[in-house]
Protein backbone atom coordinates (compact mmCIF):
# COMPACT_ATOMS: atom_id res chain seq x y z
CA UNK A 1 0.00 0.00 0.00
CA UNK A 2 1.47 3.76 -1.06
CA UNK A 3 0.59 6.14 2.26
CA UNK A 4 0.94 9.56 2.34
CA UNK A 5 1.42 11.17 5.86
CA UNK A 6 0.65 14.52 5.80
CA UNK A 7 1.74 16.89 9.08
CA UNK A 8 -0.90 19.63 8.41
CA UNK A 9 0.22 23.63 8.67
CA UNK A 10 -0.23 26.80 6.91
CA UNK A 11 3.43 28.20 6.74
CA UNK A 12 4.91 24.82 5.91
CA UNK A 13 2.85 21.09 5.70
CA UNK A 14 5.13 18.38 5.72
CA UNK A 15 4.69 14.86 3.48
CA UNK A 16 6.20 11.81 3.39
CA UNK A 17 5.23 8.93 1.12
CA UNK A 18 5.69 5.15 1.90
CA UNK A 19 5.42 1.27 1.03
CA UNK A 20 4.03 -0.20 3.19
CA UNK A 21 3.92 -4.31 2.63
CA UNK A 22 4.34 -7.64 5.02
CA UNK A 23 5.14 -5.04 7.88
CA UNK A 24 7.91 -3.44 5.91
CA UNK A 25 7.82 0.22 5.19
CA UNK A 26 10.00 1.90 2.46
CA UNK A 27 9.90 5.69 1.88
CA UNK A 28 9.22 6.88 -1.87
CA UNK A 29 9.01 10.72 -1.26
CA UNK A 30 9.11 13.19 1.30
CA UNK A 31 9.13 16.83 1.59
CA UNK A 32 7.46 20.37 2.52
CA UNK A 33 5.22 22.53 0.90
CA UNK A 34 5.80 26.15 1.88
CA UNK A 35 3.71 29.02 1.39
CA UNK A 36 4.64 32.77 2.47
CA UNK A 37 3.53 34.31 5.39
CA UNK A 38 2.50 37.67 3.59
CA UNK A 39 0.22 35.82 1.08
CA UNK A 40 -3.33 35.93 1.50
CA UNK A 41 -5.01 32.95 2.93
CA UNK A 42 -7.12 32.05 0.06
CA UNK A 43 -3.73 31.50 -1.88
CA UNK A 44 -2.12 29.83 0.93
CA UNK A 45 -4.47 27.04 0.65
CA UNK A 46 -4.58 27.04 -2.65
CA UNK A 47 -0.75 26.29 -2.48
CA UNK A 48 -1.15 23.77 -0.57
CA UNK A 49 -4.25 22.03 -2.30
CA UNK A 50 -2.54 22.18 -5.57
CA UNK A 51 0.45 20.38 -4.63
CA UNK A 52 -1.26 17.78 -2.57
CA UNK A 53 -3.04 17.07 -5.85
CA UNK A 54 -0.28 16.96 -8.02
CA UNK A 55 1.91 14.82 -5.23
CA UNK A 56 -1.27 11.96 -4.76
CA UNK A 57 -1.60 11.89 -8.59
CA UNK A 58 2.24 11.58 -9.21
CA UNK A 59 3.08 8.77 -6.89
CA UNK A 60 -0.45 7.34 -7.08
CA UNK A 61 -1.01 7.52 -3.48
CA UNK A 62 -3.62 4.70 -1.94
CA UNK A 63 -4.29 6.06 1.47
CA UNK A 64 -3.85 9.62 3.29
CA UNK A 65 -2.88 9.90 6.94
CA UNK A 66 -3.30 12.93 8.85
CA UNK A 67 -3.40 13.88 12.62
CA UNK A 68 -6.73 13.99 14.46
CA UNK A 69 -8.00 17.43 15.78
CA UNK A 70 -8.45 18.02 19.27
CA UNK A 71 -10.21 20.13 21.21
CA UNK A 72 -8.09 22.17 23.56
CA UNK A 73 -5.53 24.44 21.85
CA UNK A 74 -3.33 26.50 24.08
CA UNK A 75 -3.43 29.22 20.63
CA UNK A 76 -7.17 28.78 19.06
CA UNK A 77 -6.45 31.19 15.73
CA UNK A 78 -3.69 28.54 15.35
CA UNK A 79 -5.97 25.79 15.59
CA UNK A 80 -8.21 27.46 13.27
CA UNK A 81 -5.59 28.22 10.35
CA UNK A 82 -4.62 24.56 11.18
CA UNK A 83 -7.84 23.26 10.41
CA UNK A 84 -8.37 25.56 7.13
CA UNK A 85 -5.19 23.94 5.72
CA UNK A 86 -6.15 20.60 7.07
CA UNK A 87 -9.76 20.79 5.03
CA UNK A 88 -7.81 21.19 2.27
CA UNK A 89 -5.87 18.54 2.83
CA UNK A 90 -8.81 16.02 3.11
CA UNK A 91 -10.38 18.09 -0.21
CA UNK A 92 -7.33 17.09 -2.44
CA UNK A 93 -7.69 13.48 -1.35
CA UNK A 94 -11.49 13.81 -1.84
CA UNK A 95 -10.86 14.57 -4.98
CA UNK A 96 -9.18 11.64 -6.16
CA UNK A 97 -11.26 9.34 -4.35
CA UNK A 98 -8.44 8.39 -1.86
CA UNK A 99 -9.58 7.78 1.92
CA UNK A 100 -7.93 9.42 4.71
CA UNK A 101 -7.41 8.51 8.07
CA UNK A 102 -7.07 10.24 11.29
CA UNK A 103 -5.20 9.35 14.29
CA UNK A 104 -4.53 11.09 17.26
CA UNK A 105 -1.24 12.25 18.14
CA UNK A 106 -1.02 9.78 21.39
CA UNK A 107 -1.49 7.07 19.08
CA UNK A 108 1.04 7.73 16.08
CA UNK A 109 3.47 7.70 19.45
CA UNK A 110 2.58 5.22 20.91
CA UNK A 111 2.67 3.00 17.77
CA UNK A 112 6.03 3.73 16.92
CA UNK A 113 7.52 4.59 20.13
CA UNK A 114 5.73 2.41 22.72
CA UNK A 115 5.17 5.66 24.51
CA UNK A 116 1.78 7.34 24.14
CA UNK A 117 3.51 10.64 25.16
CA UNK A 118 7.31 10.38 23.38
CA UNK A 119 9.30 13.36 22.82
CA UNK A 120 9.51 14.44 18.91
CA UNK A 121 13.30 13.08 19.44
CA UNK A 122 11.95 9.63 20.14
CA UNK A 123 9.75 9.69 17.36
CA UNK A 124 12.51 11.24 14.99
CA UNK A 125 14.39 8.16 15.76
CA UNK A 126 12.10 5.95 15.26
CA UNK A 127 11.13 7.24 12.02
CA UNK A 128 14.99 6.80 11.05
CA UNK A 129 15.26 2.93 12.50
CA UNK A 130 12.14 1.91 10.68
CA UNK A 131 12.52 3.64 7.40
CA UNK A 132 16.23 2.85 7.19
CA UNK A 133 17.71 6.19 7.08
CA UNK A 134 21.28 7.96 7.66
CA UNK A 135 19.56 10.71 9.95
CA UNK A 136 16.55 12.15 10.73
CA UNK A 137 14.60 13.88 8.19
CA UNK A 138 14.68 17.95 8.08
CA UNK A 139 12.14 19.83 8.84
CA UNK A 140 10.81 17.83 11.94
CA UNK A 141 7.29 18.87 9.72
CA UNK A 142 8.44 15.94 7.52
CA UNK A 143 9.11 12.97 10.03
CA UNK A 144 6.06 14.02 11.75
CA UNK A 145 4.38 13.02 8.07
CA UNK A 146 6.32 10.25 7.93
CA UNK A 147 5.23 8.57 11.76
CA UNK A 148 1.82 9.37 10.43
CA UNK A 149 1.95 6.96 7.08
CA UNK A 150 4.41 4.44 9.59
CA UNK A 151 1.71 4.14 12.17
CA UNK A 152 -1.31 3.92 9.54
CA UNK A 153 0.86 1.04 7.61
CA UNK A 154 1.33 -1.11 11.02
CA UNK A 155 -1.04 -3.61 10.54
CA UNK A 156 -3.09 -2.77 14.04
CA UNK A 157 -4.04 0.48 12.40
CA UNK A 158 -5.37 -1.24 9.26
CA UNK A 159 -7.95 -3.49 10.78
CA UNK A 160 -11.35 -2.23 11.53
CA UNK A 161 -10.54 -3.44 15.23
CA UNK A 162 -8.03 -0.21 15.22
CA UNK A 163 -10.87 1.78 13.76
CA UNK A 164 -12.92 1.12 16.46
CA UNK A 165 -15.56 -1.06 15.07
CA UNK A 166 -14.98 -3.36 17.67
CA UNK A 167 -15.46 -3.58 21.45
CA UNK A 168 -12.28 -1.96 23.43
CA UNK A 169 -12.24 -5.67 25.16
CA UNK A 170 -11.51 -7.33 22.13
CA UNK A 171 -8.61 -5.28 21.50
CA UNK A 172 -4.89 -6.16 23.60
CA UNK A 173 -4.78 -4.75 26.72
CA UNK A 174 -2.23 -2.24 25.99
CA UNK A 175 -4.01 -0.88 21.86
CA UNK A 176 -7.46 -0.49 23.99
CA UNK A 177 -5.70 1.69 26.77
CA UNK A 178 -4.25 3.88 24.06
CA UNK A 179 -7.61 4.28 22.02
CA UNK A 180 -9.37 4.80 25.15
CA UNK A 181 -7.01 7.45 25.99
CA UNK A 182 -7.32 8.58 22.63
CA UNK A 183 -10.94 8.48 22.55
CA UNK A 184 -11.01 11.08 25.79
CA UNK A 185 -12.91 7.84 27.68
CA UNK A 186 -15.90 8.03 24.81
CA UNK A 187 -16.60 3.77 23.74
Amino acid sequence: MRILGIDTGLAATGYGIIDAEDGACRIVEAGVISTGADDELALRLHRIHQALCEIIDEFEVERVVVEDLYAEYPHPRTAIMMGHARGVVILAAGQRSVKVESYPASLVKKSLTGNGRASKGQVQRMVVRTLELSEAPEPDHVSDALALAICHAAPARRSPVARGRRRAGDLPPAVAEALERARGGRE
